[in-house]
């Protein structure tokens, strides 16, 4: 018979509480000094997740990806040169923005303080971006969208902090605790030159006992699109000039923008319909479009030949496309020059003539995500529209050397562009619908050489090839089709075979492919 010896806890020997606290918390640096490619050193709340390599047009950076886990955003630290045995870092906080960094949107200036600051953070030697997941100043996209609704009904009378005060928001949501946090998983003790236009990060940054030794502002001229958008910041005490002196005017979108109360689709009740705006698109390869009237009215003075002609065309060429419509290739940087010395001259409006676009927000009650689609056109009955399911790489949003989802990106716009009618649905998930942390620690475990392919660490994550949810996808772009036929952009027939579930989905709701367009066959 078996003695059950039971714990007395007031004979117990009293515990080594800082060996209890040692083996709980990781040092400083843990996140740089791993011992193994399965340590994740959690400090506040803020969990390490992985890390890699990046090559930007700018230099090498080394991407190191964590995770609230409390809200369960991301923070990506974009370290360029030795951040831990610096005296001073060129730092940007930098907060995500999809409209202008995956989907070519110029109604902000986010991509180009993206771009302004890598390039700056590669001049100075050593530096570090913390890429926050926090779009619309920290309310997401749907409140994001709902603003940019309101502000586009309003035609530009109402501010952004207007329309968020109208909407029982406050004008900026956004939380930087997670950077202390940062700082100490990756042993940065450096004080910080921080670029940014906002008084506000910078109290933010000194909250958490972070020394600010200077600031350094990144101001780009305004455009027609971007103008109101800039002007509300500065009046919300934003370090931005240019606003007041630009002799820029403000573009409106190209029909009325009605607001309208968020609402369940009846077909589909998981999503609820909450935002609906114009979005003006860069164009791709410097085509710009333009409809057969507007092509008369621009060149009935001066002939496009003579916009064609001499050393420094500002015109490359001009082709008749779908529906009596122009793409007219531009130079951008002869039109630039141009522009300076004669900026009164009507072909100098093709600089910032885009591709409008109009954006839907749905959220999901399912997976608490956003959904967006874009649509182009005017649909009618007997139209084919172009459309593509667009996976996007969170990656891809940087100036990176390669950016193959941003040029399929590109492909897929000029697809719908050229045909006139389209849509395409953005699919937020990294990892083939995984998530983004998948998808880093994938290429953490392939660039350590602990998985030869992405197929082994997949198995190695424990996840599937394929976790994107195409069924709910064609649910939606069927919402905005005018009929069931469609040409659809795929990258390749092989990812197609690869794709059971993309191809059933097609075919569980009735949508006849009469085209396939196969991006890697054009390459």
């Amino acid at each position: 018979m078996s003695t059950v010896v039971k714990f007395d806890p007031s004979v117990a020997a009293a515990p080594d509480f800082d060996a209890l606290i040692a083996g709980l918390q990781h040092l400083p640096g843990s996140a740089v000094d791993l011992k193994s490619v399965d340590d994740r050193p959690l400090y506040g709340t803020t969990l390490y997740i992985a890390n890699c390599a990046l090559e930007t047009r700018f230099g090498p950076y080394r991407a190191y990806i964590f995770q609230d886990i409390i809200d369960k955003h991301y923070v990506i630290a974009l370290a360029y040169g030795d951040i831990a045995q610096a005296k001073m870092l060129y730092t940007r906080l930098h907060s995500s923005c999809v409209t202008s960094e995956t989907l070519r949107g110029c109604d902000c200036d986010c991509v180009q303080q993206l771009e302004g600051a890598f390039q700056v953070i590669s001049e100075k030697g050593c530096g570090i971006l913390f890429y926050m997941m926090q779009e619309g100043r920290g309310v997401g996209y749907l409140g994001k969208s709902r603003d940019r609704m309101l502000v586009q009904a309003s035609l530009d009378q109402l501010s952004t902090f207007q329309a968020y005060a109208a909407m029982g928001l406050k004008k900026d949501h956004r939380n930087y605790d997670n950077i202390s946090h940062i700082c100490h998983l990756l042993g940065i003790k450096a004080s910080f030159t921080v670029l940014t236009n906002n008084p506000d990060k910078v109290d933010a940054l000194k909250s958490q006992g972070i020394v600010v030794a200077a600031t350094e502002a990144l101001e780009f001229e305004p455009s027609p699109f971007n103008l109101a958008y800039l002007t509300s910041k500065a009046a919300g005490g934003h370090i931005l000039t240019r606003p007041a002196a630009t002799k820029v005017k403000r573009a409106l979108p190209p029909e009325p923008v009605v607001p309208f109360m968020p609402h369940a689709l009846p077909e589909a009740k998981r999503f609820i319909y909450s935002a609906s705006y114009f979005l003006p698109m860069k164009p791709v390869d410097n085509d710009v479009l333009l409809t057969d009237r507007q092509f008369k009215e621009l060149f009935s003075k001066n002939t496009i030949d003579r916009y064609m002609a001499g050393p420094k065309p500002l015109v490359l060429g001009y082709q008749l496309i779908r529906e009596n419509r122009f793409f007219v290739k531009i130079d951008t940087d002869n039109l630039n020059a141009f522009n300076a010395r004669n900026p009164h001259d009507p072909i100098v409006d093709l600089l910032t003539t885009p591709y409008w676009f109009r954006v839907h927000v749905y959220y999901d009650i399912v997976t608490s995500q956003e959904f967006v689609v874009l649509t182009h056109g005017t649909p009618h009955v007997l139209d084919i529209p172009v459309v593509r399911l667009h996976s996007e790489s969170l990656f891809n949003r940087f100036p990176l050397r390669t950016v193959e989802n941003r040029d399929k990106m590109k492909v897929s716009v000029k697809h719908i562009v050229t045909y006139g009618v389209g849509a395409m649905l953005l699919l937020y998930n990294d990892g083939r619908g995984a998530g983004f942390g998948a998808y880093a620690t994938d290429l953490m475990l392939g660039e350590s050489g602990h998985a030869l392919s992405t197929d082994e660490a997949y198995r190695k994550i424990g996840i599937n090839y394929d976790s994107r949810d195409y069924d709910a996808s064609i649910v939606l772009l069927k919402h905005h089709l005018p009929n069931e036929k469609i040409q659809m952009v795929m990258n390749s027939p092989s990812s197609l075979v690869k794709k059971p579930e993309y191809a059933e989905a097609l075919k569980k709701h009735r949508i006849d492919v009469e085209r396939w367009i196969f991006i890697d066959d054009e390459s």
